[in-house]
């Protein structure tokens, strides 16, 4: 009697003839799994909302870093375009600072008017370049600083701190804080 009962519980389940048989327990999980699997592919609308949220927050952002790094690249093109012509003003600046080191006293008092269009002349040129950012480094009895200076020669030196600037062949200078030409510089050392 119970294998007849199974046979019934399996002739209810089952659709079709004996070779063509269905059955539709496994029909109905079948379905319920591809279903589940539809439900678990596709995101519901507040999912796609706060997807669709979120990639809109971060491509602003993007947008406003790009538009931050344009203004500071645009700020220092402006601040460092003339660097080349500024690296040409520095032999004139030199060529002055020469002119007024190379007159004896003797000349001096000769030509006290000469001396002094030179160094107005040399004032006003260095006047210009601070105008522009460009400004002198400080070399004389400061620790040598490779980022600004560049040693030419060491000094045996009884009076001076080893590492001191001593001697300043050539004046550097910074353009807004960057180098622009280091300073050409004695450094002291032991004796």
């Amino acid at each position: 009697m119970s294998d007849d009962i199974l046979k019934e519980e399996n002739d209810e389940n089952s659709v079709g003839t004996d070779e063509n048989v269905v059955d539709l327990t496994a029909v109905e999980d079948l379905s319920a799994e591809v279903e589940s699997d539809d439900n678990a592919s596709e995101p519901s609308l507040e999912e796609q909302l706060v997807e669709t949220k979120d990639r809109l927050l971060r491509s602003m952002a993007e947008i406003e870093n790009i538009r931050k790094r344009a203004q500071r690249e645009k700020e220092e093109m402006a601040q460092y375009a003339v660097t080349n012509f500024a690296r040409d003003l520095l032999s004139v600046a030199d060529n002055l600072n020469r002119a007024v080191g190379s007159l004896s006293i003797s000349e001096q008092k000769e030509a006290p008017s000469l001396l002094e269009g030179v160094e107005i002349t040399e004032k006003e040129l260095l006047k210009v370049l601070e105008k522009h950012k460009i400004k002198k480094i400080e070399a004389l009895d400061q620790p040598f600083d490779p980022n600004f200076h560049q040693a030419m020669v060491e000094i045996p030196s009884g009076d001076k701190e080893p590492g001191t600037v001593i001697q300043e062949m050539q004046i550097g200078y910074t353009i807004a804080g960057r180098l622009l030409r280091p300073a050409l510089v004695g450094v002291a050392k032991k004796a």
